[in-house]
């Protein structure tokens, strides 16, 4: 196994944690900025307020986009499976 393929193994699982992960994270950001901005032209400093839509959003957003995130886990898995006879 060269240095060259370990990379590209890295570089892989760092991809597919980027498009599995990437868009959960964004959604979340974004939400939890415009709540902050919320809050402060309102003044409210309730905790809750900017963690329950963010839970919400995120937990229906993870269960729509479900089927796409394990596609790709699923390509990554069967490829590093594929790879193991190949292995020395």
């Amino acid at each position: 196994m060269s240095d060259e393929f370990v990379i590209q193994l890295i570089r892989e699982a760092f991809y597919y944690v980027l498009v599995v992960a990437g868009p959960l994270l964004l959604l979340a950001l974004i939400v939890g900025l415009i709540i902050s901005i919320f809050q402060a032209a309102t003044s409210i400093n309730e905790q809750t307020l900017s963690f329950v839509p963010k839970l919400v959003l995120v937990f229906i957003v993870t269960v729509l986009v479900m089927p796409f995130m394990l596609s790709n886990l699923k390509t990554y898995a069967i490829g590093i499976f594929n790879l193991i006879p190949t292995l020395k």
